[in-house]
C-alpha cells in the first residue's frame, strides 16, 4: 500500500487532530503517503483533497476540533454518490481510507467497504456511544469540561441557595451525564438508559432541605428531555423554581486531555496497521486497556449500554 486517505465526519470531538496526526506519521514511518479529505464525505464526493506530510500535522495534537473540517452529507446514502466518492479515491491513487467519526460515519464507511474499497473506522465522538469500544476520542475532554462547568455552577448555586438543572449532550447515550454526575457530586442524574421518577427527584430535594441543604445540582442528559422541560415538571410538582444551564457546544470544544491525545494516537496508528495488513471493514477500539479492532457493523447494529453500576453508585452516594 503506497497511499491512503483520512477524513473526519459528523460532530467534531477533541482529539480528532491527534488521530489525524497519528495516521499521517504512522504511515510516513512505513513509507506511505497520506491524503487528507476536507469536509468529510461531502469533500470525498466533491474531491476536496490535500496532501498531508509531516509538517502539515505539526502543532495540531493540542488543538480541539478537526484540522480537516467536518460536514453532514445525507446524500452519501445514495449508491451513485458513494460510487462517485470511490472513483475520486481511485483517481487519486488512494488504496485505503481511515474514517474518524461516530456511528453515522461508520455506516458510510461500510457502504464503501461493500463496494470493494478498504476502510477502517476510528471512533471520534464526545458521546461515548459506540458499541465495541469502552471509550471514544473526545469523551474524556468533554467530561472534564462538563465537570469544570458544574463545579462553577455549584459555586453560584451555593451563594444564592438555588437548585440548578444542568443539561448536557450525549444524544441517546447518558455517559456524559452519568460520569459527570458522579465526578461532580450531583444530587440527581437523569439518563436515557434508566427510567426516572419525578417523585424520587422531589424526595431527594426534600431530604436535602430537611438536613439544611440549601442547593442541589440535577444533571439531565439531552436524550431524556431538555433542562427547561424538567424545570417545568418540577415546578408543577413542587411550586418551586429551578435555574437551568444548557452547556451546549462548549462540550465539544477545547484542547484535548492527555488521555484523549494518547487514545487518539493509539487508534490512528492501529488503523494504519490494519490497512497495511489488508484488513477492511474493521473498527478500532479499546477494551480492558488494550487497543483492539472488531467488525465495523457491530458499532452501529448493537445498542450502546451505559455502566449502570456507576448509576447505582451515584444514587447511593447522593443520599
Amino acid at each position: 500500500m503506497k497511499k491512503i486517505a483520512v477524513l473526519t465526519s459528523g460532530g467534531d470531538a477533541p482529539g480528532m487532530n491527534a488521530a489525524i496526526r497519528a495516521v499521517v506519521r504512522k504511515a510516513a514511518f512505513h513509507g506511505i503517503d497520506v491524503v487528507g479529505i476536507k469536509h468529510g464525505y461531502e469533500g470525498l464526493v466533491k474531491g476536496f483533497m490535500e496532501e498531508l506530510d509531516l509538517g502539515a500535522v505539526g502543532g495540531i495534537i493540542q488543538r480541539g476540533g478537526t484540522h480537516l473540517n467536518s460536514a453532514r452529507c445525507p446524500e452519501f446514502k445514495e449508491d451513485a454518490v458513494q460510487q462517485r466518492g470511490i472513483e475520486n479515491l481511485r483517481a487519486a491513487g488512494i488504496e485505503g481510507l481511515v474514517v474518524i467519526g461516530g456511528d453515522g460515519s461508520y455506516r458510510g464507511a461500510m457502504d464503501l467497504v461493500k463496494k470493494g474499497f478498504p476502510v477502517v473506522g476510528v471512533p471520534g465522538t464526545i458521546d461515548n456511544d459506540i458499541p465495541g469500544t469502552e471509550y471514544t476520542i473526545g469523551f474524556d475532554t468533554a467530561l472534564n469540561t462538563v465537570v469544570e462547568s458544574i463545579d462553577k455552577i455549584r459555586d453560584t448555586a451555593t451563594s444564592h441557595e438555588n437548585s440548578f438543572i444542568v443539561e448536557v449532550m450525549g444524544r441517546d447515550a447518558g455517559d456524559i451525564a452519568l460520569w459527570a454526575g458522579l465526578a461532580a457530586g450531583a444530587e440527581t442524574v437523569l439518563i436515557p438508559e434508566e427510567d426516572y421518577n419525578l417523585d424520587d427527584i422531589v424526595a431527594r430535594l426534600d431530604r436535602g432541605a430537611a438536613r439544611g441543604k440549601k442547593h442541589s445540582i440535577i444533571i439531565v442528559a439531552e436524550g431524556v428531555m431538555s433542562g427547561s422541560e424538567l424545570a417545568k415538571l418540577l415546578k408543577e410538582k413542587t411550586g418551586k423554581e429551578t435555574r437551568v444551564s444548557v452547556l451546549g457546544h462548549i462540550q465539544r470544544g477545547g484542547s484535548p486531555t492527555a488521555r484523549d491525545r494518547v487514545l487518539a494516537s493509539q487508534f490512528g496508528a492501529h488503523a494504519v496497521e490494519l490497512l497495511m495488513e489488508g484488513k477492511a471493514g474493521r473498527a478500532v477500539g479499546i477494551r480492558n486497556h488494550q487497543v483492539i479492532d472488531y467488525d465495523m457493523p457491530e458499532a452501529f447494529e448493537k445498542n450502546h449500554e451505559a455502566d449502570i453500576s456507576l448509576y447505582t453508585l451515584m444514587k447511593e452516594l447522593s443520599i
